[in-house]
């Protein structure tokens, strides 16, 4: 079910609203109750590797027990 932002034209709050069909709009604020609401620009959510090894994000899902540069799918 994808999430989106949305701003209230009403108190200028924005929100996320859980869509559960792809059709499904939020009916209103969850702070004011107003009805005037625009769909916003979403940020997108950053995958980031913490703690040293070798930048591969996969690493742990790695089914190859390669290093770095070897061409592999996770280490290209």
């Amino acid at each position: 079910m994808p999430l989106y932002d949305y701003r209230c034209e009403t108190c200028g709050k924005s929100f996320e609203f859980l869509a559960r069909t792809l059709s499904s709009k939020p009916e209103a604020c969850p702070s004011c109750g107003g009805t005037r609401l625009t769909k916003a620009l979403s940020a997108f959510a950053a995958v980031s590797h913490g703690g040293g090894g070798d930048g591969c994000a996969h690493a742990e899902a790695c089914p190859h027990a390669h290093g770095p540069g070897c061409g592999c799918c996770c280490h290209t």
